[in-house]
């Protein structure tokens, strides 16, 4: 009874809890349909070493340049919008491991390229500032 009242006298509080709530049913049940799977950087360590999985960088060329994964391969989210992919055409079915500084841009570049065909797509958690935090090697060559 107490909860009927407080909703009737706060509806903007009831209609912002009920946009957050759909919110986030939405992210989990588009999350949970799609492909890309979020890996941590000890699961990226082990397709990479186990699988060979192609690392991808989508961050710019100046924040790749002040380090990036050893053997990754930059292609900067602005190239894989115009559908760009030079060599990495040839690559469709291999595991690919997608790169950004936090996970957020990665996951939008996986649906990307999965629109492009690839089918063993994995976006790295946290991105490279967790790669970093975690004490993993980084290159600058």
């Amino acid at each position: 009874m107490e909860y009927v009242e407080f909703l009737q006298a706060n509806p903007v509080l009831t209609f912002a809890w009920i946009g957050i709530f759909a919110a986030l049913i939405f992210t989990s049940v588009k999350a949970g349909m799609s492909n890309v799977k979020k890996i941590s950087h000890q699961q990226a360590t082990l397709l990479m070493n186990r699988e060979e999985a192609i690392v991808i960088d989508v961050r710019s060329d100046a924040e790749f340049k002040k380090g990036h994964i050893l053997g990754s391969k930059l292609l900067p989210l602005s190239k894989l919008k115009n559908n760009e992919l030079g060599s990495l055409e040839k690559k469709k079915d291999s595991p690919i491991i997608v790169v950004c500084n936090m996970g957020m841009t990665s996951t939008q570049a996986c649906q990307m390229l999965q629109k492009a065909g690839f089918t063993n797509l994995h976006s790295l958690q946290g991105g490279i500032t967790e790669w970093r935090s975690a004490n993993l090697p980084l290159t600058q060559k």
